[in-house]
């Protein structure tokens, strides 16, 4: 289940050994550098690519794992930017999106390498020390898990509409089809949501993620 966000979380190189506190503060420290140098400064942006690249090279991640997940990012960054332009003027605008595509491909390969040189449980003891509110603590807990199930339930979804269409809808029809499951796995996120909640206070639960790193 965690090899889709952390499948080489539990490898041995010189940055899974790091400290943990280490490993997170230096994700953070890149990750303001990133958001907060101003793009015109770009030697200072490349410099931090160069960082995110050595320190995937250094972790002994495969340099291919880290474009397929850009690869997936990068699309979804860009229909996010290009809005831009059309709402603050092309000039302006495009000043703007250039710098969020900058920003935010540094931040998410920067991010990528540390849940793949921390466990995600690890991560979640880490948090904690550093005095991380309970409230945030339990909402990334319950997102890594729970994101896999909701997965599992589009992949169902999306096989028994192909099963009901024999795979020939049209493109205007999968897209209907598409907003109906979008729809759909919101409404059973939410009952699922709801029922699983009744089941952990029926259970005693105090608001508090437990790990096994505790």
């Amino acid at each position: 289940m965690g090899d889709y966000w952390d499948r080489y979380g539990r490898r041995s190189s010189p940055c899974h050994r790091w400290p943990p506190r280490l490993k997170l503060l230096s994700t953070l420290a890149l990750i303001a550098a990133a958001v907060t140098v101003p793009v015109e400064y770009w030697p200072v942006q490349g410099v931090l690519a160069c960082l995110v690249f050595a320190a995937h090279s250094l972790a002994r991640i495969p340099i291919a794992y880290l474009f397929r997940r850009l690869a997936v990012f990068l699309p979804m960054l860009f229909l996010l930017s290009v809005s831009v332009p059309a709402s603050q003027g092309f000039r302006a605008g495009w000043d703007i999106m250039v710098a969020v595509m900058i920003r935010g491909t540094l931040a998410f390969g920067a991010a990528l390498w540390l849940i793949n040189v921390m466990p995600f449980e690890q991560l979640l003891a880490t948090l904690r020390k550093l005095k991380v509110s309970d409230v945030l603590i339990a909402i990334l807990a319950f997102m890594y898990r729970y994101f896999f199930v909701l997965c599992d339930e589009r992949d169902k979804m999306v096989r028994a509409r192909r099963a009901r269409t024999l795979g020939r809808a049209g493109t205007g029809t999968r897209w209907r089809t598409s907003a109906s499951l979008i729809a759909m796995l919101l409404i059973r996120a939410m009952g699922r949501a709801e029922r699983v909640h009744g089941a952990m206070c029926a259970r005693g639960w105090d608001g508090r993620v437990r790990t096994l790193e505790e």
